[in-house]
């Protein structure tokens, strides 16, 4: 890199150091692509005292150190001439001008060679790939032995031909060429022989890059005689300034105050003033003018820099304005085009608006023709087939007026007069489907399923609503307040047929405000053991209507009939009959404990009375303790066989077999009470445990006997024990495959629905079918395990295996162990 802009020459050689700043350092100061000087070894060491070689002064080359030329012939100098250095640079500086492009043959300009397939060679003056005879080849040999040329013709080679199994190779040898001068490979062009270009063609149609070649040569050709070549000024059209105005609009970043300041360019030769930011991006530049210059090549030229600076004013003046011009007439053809599309929106709307006001003004004269039929002098008065026929033309043809303006509120004021004087003479009671019809097309025509809100008004209310509360509420209260709680078959019938049409709200009202209350009065004066009419008619028929609203009736009825049973005998069924009803209404644990109290101790007292007679038996007293099978509970029943039938029984049966009885009568006698049983009831494994101690009570007391005494006694009591053991297996049996048949249908149900994931879903899915509770103790845990609680056990689940809390420490346990322990 040249540093002549650094460093002077004194007349006497002394390099001196230049302080001042100098155009170079101007026009280049803010030029990061600027040519940055590299510091040499002499620098380094010596700084300023560092000598420099005039070659620095020279074009930096490519590589940014000048290289020897090893290419330039080798001359021999006399003793006492030695040419200088500068002599031998400007000797070959004339010889680098005097070579021009004309001089440069066409045939070795650059070219693409042509590649690619299968290579045969074309020569002119070969035929087949045999030399021409009259050509040298290896014509050095004659000074040598031929060693070369031996040894080639060993391995098969053949004089004239090219090398290779199909003699594919080049026959001449490869020709060197000389460069003119001393530049660099292609500096004067191809450098390609006629060989070569016989042997390896190029395309023809690679012109473009011929030119391109060409170019670049020009860029580092010298113009021999030093002048300075003419600036080249670059022009734009109006068409090129506003697509550039409306890239940099684009680009461009927000308008701010400094984006208007006015700005001093002082970067080039004069000040130059610039009122935005956007004019000194787009400055005029001639492309040589940053070129440096010396102060010797410098030639006194007519300079008007005054002129120079106005006309480049002038000129960013008016792209300026142009560009202004260009964005302002987009601008306003983008607001012509949004005001055309605004007319036609408006337009649009207007449309809309003179629809509208016309569908207003039918409306308004179908509502002023009701008012006119509404007058009493009218001719032809509105009746509620005429509302109905205008309120669903209303809905029909003016839907949207029909819900913006509200017109269902119409009815208020139209329909319900004409209601009331249609329900006049109604009897619900006997005519409970009477103007169903009507009501039935005014919910279609007033009903938006919009439930009233706590404290709501109203006025505000749902119109089918309002009309069911205003109108229909207060004829049903009539007929309400004179109604006989038990005659409830027409009140039932009535509330079935209207319950689809009366609000949910409304039909609340009335169960809670109307019905219920006369239900609890009539409670209150019932008696059952004077009343004839059983309480059941006529409270059941309202389950499906109040539902959990009659729970609170439940407790007095069971006190009274508590009461009634306390002089009451087994014998006695109308008990039964009463009760009877009520099993399915009360919950099970009231009703198990309402048993518990009043009808088990009675049952008891009758066993305990009953005599068990085998020569004259009476059944009555055990007919009547089981005839309740089915309405106390099974654990009741078999406690009070176990406690109060058996005992006697198998003491009867030892007396009598204590002397000498009839062992077929003993046989039928067993079997005769064993069919009084029910087939759950025999099933059980207390009740099956006092059968089996009979039957080992009978096999003793044969077997003490001789065999002479009774013949075929011990056979048949053998038989009858054998007999009675396999019907219990088979039954259990048979038990056991309902139980798999029934879990298996249910796995099957389950496992539809949801398959537990995981052993925690399993132990849920478990404690669901056995009613147990199963949920987590919240913040409790035992080595980092969540704590759960399984009934009223504790329990936490470690790889798949449940852990019960034991006196001191944790125990493992099945399934079916941890489901026994917490029943």
């Amino acid at each position: 890199m040249s540093m002549s802009h650094l460093y002077g020459k004194e007349e006497d050689g002394i390099e001196i150091e230049q302080f001042e700043i100098t155009d170079w350092d101007l026009e280049n100061e803010f030029n990061p692509d600027r040519r940055r000087y590299r510091q040499s070894k002499e620098d380094n060491t010596y700084g300023i005292w560092a000598q420099h070689d005039d070659s620095d002064d020279e074009r930096p080359s490519f590589g940014g150190k000048k290289s020897k030329d090893y290419t330039a012939p080798v001359s021999f100098i006399s003793v006492g001439l030695k040419t200088t250095t500068d002599e031998q640079r400007e000797k070959d500086s004339d010889s680098d001008d005097d070579i021009k492009w004309e001089d440069i043959p066409q045939e070795i300009a650059p070219k693409k060679l042509k590649t690619g397939g299968s290579f045969k060679p074309v020569q002119k003056g070969h035929t087949g790939g045999v030399r021409v005879a009259g050509q040298d080849f290896a014509s050095w040999e004659r000074h040598t032995k031929g060693i070369g040329q031996k040894l080639l013709q060993k391995m098969g080679y053949i004089p004239g031909r090219g090398l290779g199994k199909n003699a594919q190779g080049i026959v001449t040898p490869i020709e060197a060429k000389q460069r003119k001068g001393k530049g660099a490979v292609g500096a004067y062009g191809a450098e390609r022989t006629a060989q070569s270009l016989q042997d390896f063609p190029v395309l023809d149609s690679d012109e473009e890059a011929e030119r391109e070649f060409r170019k670049e040569l020009q860029q580092w050709k010298k113009d021999p005689a030093g002048t300075k070549k003419k600036p080249r000024y670059l022009y734009k059209t109006v068409e090129e300034l506003k697509a550039k105005g409306r890239i940099d609009r684009k680009l461009a970043a927000p308008q701010t105050e400094l984006s208007q300041v006015k700005v001093i360019d002082m970067t080039g030769r004069e000040q130059r003033v610039y009122y935005s930011y956007s004019q000194m991006t787009n400055k005029h530049d001639i492309p040589d003018d940053n070129s440096v210059q010396s102060e010797k090549d410098k030639a006194p030229t007519f300079s008007l820099p005054e002129l120079e600076h106005n006309l480049k004013l002038l000129v960013d003046m008016t792209e300026q304005e142009i560009i202004q011009n260009d964005r302002q007439l987009q601008y306003e053809k983008d607001m012509v085009i949004n005001l055309t599309h605004e007319c036609e929106k408006l337009s649009q709307v207007l449309d809309q608006e003179e629809q509208t006001i016309d569908k207003l003004g039918q409306v308004l004269e179908i509502i002023e023709e009701c008012e006119k039929r509404l007058q009493p002098e009218s001719e032809n008065p509105l009746t509620l087939d005429d509302c109905v026929e205008i309120f669903e033309t209303l809905q029909e043809k003016y839907y949207e007026e029909y819900k913006t303006f509200d017109l269902p509120e119409l009815a208020v004021a139209v329909v319900y007069p004409l209601l009331r004087e249609h329900l006049k003479n109604w009897q619900p009671l006997k005519e409970p489907v009477y103007a169903i019809d009507v009501f039935v097309k005014w919910k279609n025509i007033l009903d938006n399923d919009m439930l009233p809100s706590a404290g709501e008004d109203m006025s505000s209310m749902d119109p089918y609503h309002r009309m069911m509360w205003e109108v229909w509420l207060p004829v049903v209260r009539e007929i309400v307040n004179d109604w006989q709680p038990r005659n409830c078959s027409p009140m039932v019938d009535f509330l079935d047929a209207w319950v689809t049409l009366i609000p949910g709200w409304i039909l609340e009202n009335v169960m809670d405000q109307l019905i219920f209350p006369k239900l609890q009065t009539e409670v209150e004066s019932w008696n059952p053991l004077t009343d004839t009419v059983p309480i059941h008619s006529w409270i059941h028929p309202w389950l499906p209507l109040m539902q959990s609203r009659l729970e609170p009736l439940y407790s007095p009825i069971r006190n009274k009939l508590s009461n009634a049973l306390q002089k009451w005998h087994p014998s006695d069924s109308s008990a039964k009959l009463i009760l009877q009803p009520w099993k399915a209404v009360f919950t099970p644990g009231s009703w198990e404990a309402f048993m518990v109290k009043n009808i088990v101790p009675k049952l008891v007292m009758c066993l305990s009375e009953f005599v068990i007679n085998p020569h004259q038996q009476h059944m009555d007293a055990f007919y009547w303790v089981m005839d309740w099978d089915g309405m106390i509970s099974l654990s009741s029943l078999l406690s009070l066989l176990e406690k109060n039938f058996f005992p006697k029984w198998l003491q009867v049966l030892c007396s009598w077999l204590s002397n000498d009885p009839n062992y077929e009568e003993i046989t039928k006698w067993y079997l005769g009470w064993k069919s009084m049983f029910s087939d759950q009831i025999l099933a059980q494994p207390s009740i099956k445990e006092k059968f089996n101690e009979a039957l080992d009570i009978m096999n003793r007391a044969v077997a003490s006997i001789g065999a002479y005494a009774q013949p075929g006694a011990r056979e048949n009591i053998a038989y009858l024990t054998h007999t009675e053991r396999r019907k219990d297996f088979q039954y259990e049996a048979m038990q056991e495959r309902r139980e798999a048949e029934s879990v298996a249908q249910r796995g099957i149900g389950v496992s539809s629905v949801s398959v537990p994931m995981n052993f925690k879903d399993l132990i849920q899915t478990k404690a669901e079918e056995h009613n147990i509770v199963f949920m987590p103790l919240m913040g409790k845990r035992h080595e980092g395990k969540q704590l759960y609680t399984f009934g009223r056990i504790v329990i936490y689940i470690d790889r798949g295996v449940v852990f019960v809390q034991g006196e001191k420490t944790w125990v493992p346990t099945s399934l079916q162990s941890l489901i026994d322990m917490a029943k």
